[in-house]
């Protein structure tokens, strides 16, 4: 046991000062623990893989700032619950939007009338898309509606993670603003249906 203490303090001061084999060794070590733990609050393997990769991104981001004298154990899944709340405030947000699409579906509204609107959203988010740089429309697809890992999206296109994050971050802000233009309806479903 004070081995593997000694082993993982030596593993942590390799990580502070950059070394990627040290990132991977930690990865392997607690990546499926952060996982199971993610998974048995969340009920949804895609969602335990975003966590588990918010995790390891922001890890590697602070690396410089981790202190060897606390549990890196403790440290980790202290961190992994912050992603899960923030997960399920987001989620609490969105269903909000869902009650407030639905109040305004049915009241004063002809039924016809807007599932045309919803069609109307839909085709404008068709174009929008298409009107997005190549490799950000392509990273947008992949993420969003393949619904694929932003790890799995950097290594397919062979750039870094966090390119793919500023790229889908540029996508969200292009949209979020267009749908704006068409005033509480599209703010709703950009919400409700684009926003992460």
């Amino acid at each position: 046991m004070e081995k593997d203490l000694y082993n993982e303090t030596v593993l942590i001061q390799k990580l502070r000062n950059g070394d990627p084999v040290a990132f991977e060794k930690i990865f392997s070590r607690y990546s499926n623990k952060l996982y199971q733990f993610s998974l048995s609050y969340l009920r949804s393997e895609a969602d335990a893989e975003d966590i588990v990769e918010e995790v390891f991104f922001k890890l590697w981001q602070n690396r410089k700032t981790i202190k060897t004298e606390t549990s890196f154990r403790s440290y980790l899944f202290t961190i992994t619950l912050n992603f899960i709340k923030r997960h399920f405030n987001r989620k609490s947000r969105a269903d909000q939007y869902k009650r407030e699409l639905l109040v305004w579906f049915t009241s004063g509204n002809d039924r016809y009338e807007s599932s045309i609107m919803y069609q109307d959203l839909l085709d404008k988010l068709d174009l929008l898309i298409d009107r997005l740089p190549e490799k950000r429309k392509q990273i947008f697809i992949e993420r969003r509606l393949n619904e694929k890992p932003v790890k799995q999206i950097a290594e397919e296109m062979g750039i870094a993670p966090k390119t793919v994050e500023n790229q889908l971050t540029h996508a969200l802000h292009f949209l979020k603003t267009e749908f704006e233009k068409e005033q509480f309806g599209g703010l709703l479903f950009f919400h409700l249906f684009i926003r992460p």
